[in-house]
């Protein structure tokens, strides 16, 4: 049985993930083996960070108008 990774073991390569790259500007990852790189490119030197993964947003609650007297 193969071992389940963070995120699941489907993960797109990308830079925006990669241990290898840090944040430079707008979409552009400074990666340390490629240089300037988009941030959707990839490489065969990825490796996957699940630290550099940002979570998606909280969804918003349709009912927005309740109010503290309500609990």
């Amino acid at each position: 049985m193969a071992k389940k990774k963070l995120f699941g073991n489907n993960i797109k390569p990308s830079c925006k993930y990669c241990e290898l790259g840090t944040a430079g500007e707008g979409d552009k990852i400074k990666c340390s083996k490629m240089g300037d790189v988009k941030a959707y490119d990839s490489c065969k030197k990825f490796v996957y960070s699940p630290l550099k993964r940002i979570p998606k947003k909280e969804l918003q609650l349709a009912n927005s108008a309740v109010n503290d007297i309500d609990f």
